[in-house]
């Protein structure tokens, strides 16, 4: 028999320490709260301001230890000193969430200007590369690691109105794929998460879309928007031991919106 962890140790973050990006916004915050409950330590890194701070009172008021780093993940030399500063923090990276994301302009994907393209790559895309370059070598080094990286089922499907982001997710989810054969010899084990629709602030219009939710929502078999707490769940469980024979896949978090023809 193996030596498999008891039920609630499946689901155990303890002794380990997270970097979540993106930890002021709905699903960030949502994750860091889980993974806070589970006994990780964090290290939340978003744009300076109010948010940032209360989302680690939050996850302080658990008991857990908390360190914040504000950083803008459009500009690189942030990415490089959210990376030096997170190793810093607590001596290592154990678990690395790249959740923080940008959606950019919605269009004809051939309108997209080049500035455009630019900075929803580097938010969505090239931020995350730069972090798993910068933390995954030690993981490795210690033959132990965890990455998820935050998809969308936009990156599953075609979409007329947000192709760029579906684009750039799309890329990320195959990041996840090429780290994981890379690095799972080494011992670390690398996925996506795909929501689709989430009750997040960034949901909000189309959520207050009255004929958009109609639609939605003949289209997804359990016939109602996603909790964050949902999303949530499934990171802690690529996070712990539960999660430990799953690598380089996307996991999809939709209410079924993929699988269904809408009939």
């Amino acid at each position: 028999m193996s030596d498999a962890p008891s039920a609630p140790g499946l689901f155990a973050l303890d002794g380990q320490v997270a970097l979540v990006t993106g930890a002021a916004g709905g699903l960030g915050r949502a994750i860091a709260l889980a993974y806070a409950q589970h006994g990780a330590r964090l290290v939340l890194s978003d744009r300076a301001g109010d948010g940032l701070r209360e989302i680690a009172a939050q996850c302080a008021s658990l008991g857990t230890n908390v360190h914040t780093v504000a950083a803008d993940l459009a500009e690189p030399a942030q990415v490089q000193a959210l990376a030096e500063q997170a190793q810093a923090a607590f001596g290592r990276i154990d678990l690395l969430v790249c959740n923080a994301g940008m959606q950019g302009p919605a269009g004809p994907l051939l309108a997209v200007q080049a500035e455009d393209w630019a900075r929803v790559f580097q938010v969505n895309l090239a931020s995350a590369h730069a972090l798993c370059a910068a933390l995954v070598p030690a993981m490795g080094a210690r033959r132990h690691g965890r990455v998820v990286l935050m998809a969308s089922i936009a990156a599953l499907r075609g979409n007329g109105a947000i192709g760029l982001y579906g684009l750039s997710k799309a890329a990320l989810a195959q990041m996840a794929r090429n780290l994981a054969a890379e690095w799972g010899p080494r011992g670390v084990c690398v996925n996506a998460i795909a929501p689709g629709l989430v009750r997040t602030p960034l949901a909000d219009g189309l959520i207050a879309d009255a004929a958009f939710m109609a639609r939605r929502l003949a289209a997804t078999p359990l016939r109602r928007v996603g909790e964050p707490h949902e999303v949530a769940g499934v990171a802690v469980m690529l996070a712990s031991a539960a999660g430990g024979f799953i690598t380089g896949q996307t996991l999809v978090v939709d209410g079924g919106t993929l699988i269904s023809d809408g009939s």
